[in-house]
């Protein structure tokens, strides 16, 4: 049986969510909305939404979702690897 795959690097993973909450800030900007307006739109509290953006905090799947409709933008531009 195969080993579990190791959890991700302490500094990747910081790396990881400044990448993402960057791209989320941009899908943001380009929907037009304030965090505000988006967590509203998303069912969750904009100090949250806020963290997500600085990179601070992570999401569950059914969060990213209701983020992915308020935005309109599409889930694999929010969550795509850095190249």
């Amino acid at each position: 049986m195969p080993l579990p795959a190791p959890p991700p690097d302490r500094d990747q993973l910081i790396a990881r969510r400044a990448a993402f909450g960057i791209r989320l800030r941009a899908a943001r900007h380009q929907a037009g909305l304030t965090q505000e307006e988006v967590a509203e739109r998303a069912g969750i509290d904009r100090p949250a939404y806020s963290e997500l953006e600085r990179g601070l905090r992570d999401a569950r799947l059914s969060t990213l979702l209701r983020i992915e409709i308020a935005l309109g933008a599409e889930l694999d531009m929010l969550t795509a690897k850095d190249s």
